[in-house]
């Protein structure tokens, strides 16, 4: 009896993977979807008249076409192209399109940048008005008083002249010898006048 259960066990265990083989069905590869459609692509070249940036650093864009009275609004970077709309009277600046400030407009240094395309022209286009200061600045002179400072004047002192130096001076010894008698032979002739007085005197006292 045992043995019949255990041939029966393997048996329906061996059916059942059986059918599990036979309905598995194989692996459908399913690749993927591709886009249909163009893709849109980025330009950098616009259209009409344009500036490329030819400076090797990137250069200011400023809010009018002064370097000194208009203050810099943006940067283009070297090799960056904008759309290009006039240039000054004097023809040292060029008007571009820069989106993203005051009218999308700023002003360029022409010799920094090269026109395309070839024979472009561009018109006259007068400059906006000098931005003013909202407010003046000025300084307090009781403020600015304390951070000057304050020498107090010395009396420089007085220089006194040295007396002048007297160098003294000497004469030369006479070289000249005067000519008379020798006085070693005066003494010699008083000394022998007064021994031969002296032996007179001594004689007649005798």
């Amino acid at each position: 009896m045992r043995r019949l259960f255990q041939t029966t066990f393997w048996l329906v265990l061996t059916l059942g993977v059986l059918v599990l083989f036979l309905n598995a069905q194989p692996p459908v590869k399913v690749s993927a979807q591709q886009p249909t459609g163009s893709i849109p692509t980025v330009t950098g070249t616009p259209s009409g008249a344009y500036i490329t940036v030819t400076y090797p650093e990137q250069i200011n864009v400023r809010a009018g076409p002064n370097s000194y009275r208009y203050p810099a609004i943006g940067v283009l970077l070297p090799g960056e192209t904008a759309p290009a709309l006039g240039r000054s009277p004097g023809g040292d600046w060029i008007q571009i399109i820069y989106p993203g400030v005051p009218g999308n407009v700023g002003w360029i240094y022409a010799p920094l940048v090269s026109m395309g395309p070839p024979g472009a022209f561009l018109d006259i286009v007068e400059p906006p008005p000098t931005p003013t200061p909202l407010t003046t600045p000025t300084i307090d002179p009781t403020l600015a008083a304390e951070f000057i400072p304050q020498f107090t004047s010395t009396r420089l002192p007085t220089f006194t002249a040295p007396a002048p130096l007297v160098l003294p001076t000497y004469e030369a010894a006479s070289t000249s010898r005067s000519i008379g008698i020798p006085m070693g032979l005066v003494i010699t002739v008083l000394s022998l006048i007064g021994a031969f007085g002296a032996l007179i005197s001594f004689l007649r006292g005798r």
